[in-house]
């Protein structure tokens, strides 16, 4: 009769090879995104350790970590051994490291290219389920002054207030704006709505010298440019 295997609790392991020693033994770099998952949900089930758990929740997810962040609560708790604070710590971790890839982001202030712009707002809008319209504010140098979120859940001429924008341009003493929104479809091509949003917005505000410096449109991985297309 074959042996029926039961896993070991972590506590068995060796000590180099436990997630919370090695990362203070080695560094966190040492550490794969199961063990680090292991950690925040410290401990498995009976015939399950935490690391085991983990790599299951990720191969469900094929090994995704923007995936892995997608998931609810509910869904988190749908995998045997997670509970309601394990899915709640997880979650947690996870939009910590969304706002904190914002925050570098912003620190670079200057706009030098739709490839920077992108960096900024994908943190904020690349992943959402609907649509948003932001604007952001840029000073002579092409350093941010603020960004703003226009509309949300859908993109149509009626829902921008181009007297809104301009006001708060004038406001915040703006000369350029970059208009950037989403698509949850993940398809780059500009709808003719957002062509005429351009369109609107740019010809209000040549009249304030103020410049629509590019329009973005951003999915979860990549970004269409109107700049860099020549279609602005």
């Amino acid at each position: 009769m074959q042996e029926k295997l039961v896993p070991f609790s972590i506590k068995n392991w060796n000590q180099d090879d436990r997630p919370r020693e090695k990362l203070l033994g080695k560094g966190k770099e040492a550490l794969s995104d199961a063990e680090l998952v292991a950690i925040l949900i410290a401990s498995g089930s009976k015939n399950e350790s935490a690391v085991d758990l983990s790599k299951r929740m990720l191969a469900s997810v094929a090994n995704n970590l923007n995936a892995l962040g997608k998931l609810s609560i509910k869904q988190l708790m749908a995998f045997k051994g997670i509970g309601e604070a394990k899915a709640i710590a997880i979650v947690a971790a996870m939009e910590l490291g969304r706002r904190r890839r914002g925050e570098e982001a912003l620190e670079k202030h200057k706009i030098t290219s739709s490839t920077s712009v992108f960096e900024l707002m994908q943190p904020l809008i690349g992943e959402l389920q609907h649509e948003e319209f932001w604007i952001i504010y840029l000073n002579n140098s092409n350093k941010v002054i603020q960004k703003n979120q226009l509309s949300k859940g859908g993109i149509t001429g009626t829902l921008v207030d181009v007297r809104l924008v301009l006001k708060n341009a004038l406001e915040v003493g703006a000369t350029g704006l970059i208009l950037v929104h989403n698509h949850p479809s993940g398809t780059l091509k500009p709808s003719d709505a957002d062509k005429q949003i351009t369109k609107k917005l740019k010809t209000a505000s040549e009249s304030l010298d103020i410049k629509v410096l590019d329009h973005l449109i951003i999915t979860e991985s990549t970004y269409f440019s109107f700049a860099d297309e020549a279609i602005l």
